[in-house]
């Protein structure tokens, strides 16, 4: 086997995985109505094992290998880093890259840099120069499109494809888009040890069901107040 030959087996193509944290833990929190309890806590393992397989699927699409990179994006609050110490720990023994950023004031978010994580990996899978792994698809674990809107728009463009991962409830700009796979994290096998107690307007129980506010009354006097 040439030189040649053996670095081109051995280059591998990327599937990107990116969770916003803070946007899915704000959506879960309205899934289930309060603060989630531990079995409604993704179980990243199962979300793990998901993403190999996607990985697998792109690798027999594309006809290359792929191989997929998980990363975790996520705020830490001042004087929060021993209570979140335990769960980024958990996610480096599964094999996810955690990304943690100080929450300083309410504007300082994740938001731009894993934006720039997307387009670092895109701009390198462009440049043909050096023999660049290509980026292949790149999966969103997030509800906000208007964070990640124009990215979306620069994936699609150079034909790289994009999942959108979410809760259907609070991503209809996914759901709608034809350009986008987008898969609901409850259909994930595994992903929570319980059902979540959500209730979805289309599909509702003959004898109904009760919504639960997102917040209590007594914040409109407070938000008033402020």
């Amino acid at each position: 086997m040439s030189e040649h030959s053996q670095q081109h087996q051995d280059t591998r193509d990327t599937l990107l995985f990116v969770w916003d944290a803070p946007n899915l833990d704000m959506g879960l929190g309205e899934i289930v109505g309060g603060r989630p309890a531990a079995a409604h806590r993704p179980r990243f393992d199962a979300i793990g094992r998901w993403l190999l397989a996607q990985a697998g699927t792109l690798s027999h699409r594309c006809g290359t290998r792929v191989e997929a990179q998980g990363s975790i994006f996520v705020n830490v609050t001042p004087g929060g880093a021993e209570v979140v110490r335990p769960w980024v720990e958990a996610l480096r023994n599964v094999g996810f890259a955690v990304f943690a950023k100080p929450k300083r004031t309410e504007e300082t978010d994740v938001d731009p840099d894993m934006v720039a994580h997307i387009r670092d990996h895109l701009a390198r899978s462009s440049d043909n120069s050096n023999n660049q792994s290509a980026l292949r698809g790149v999966v969103i674990a997030s509800a906000d499109g208007q964070n990640f809107g124009e990215v979306i728009e620069q994936l699609l463009e150079q034909s790289v494809s994009v999942t959108i991962l979410g809760f259907h409830e609070l991503c209809p700009w996914a759901v709608n888009d034809e350009r986008l796979t987008f898969v609901d994290l409850e259909d994930i096998p595994g992903a929570f040890r319980e059902p979540l107690p959500r209730v979805n307007l289309d599909s509702l129980p003959d004898e109904g069901a009760w919504l639960q506010p997102f917040r209590p009354l007594s914040a409109l006097i407070s938000n008033k107040q402020d």
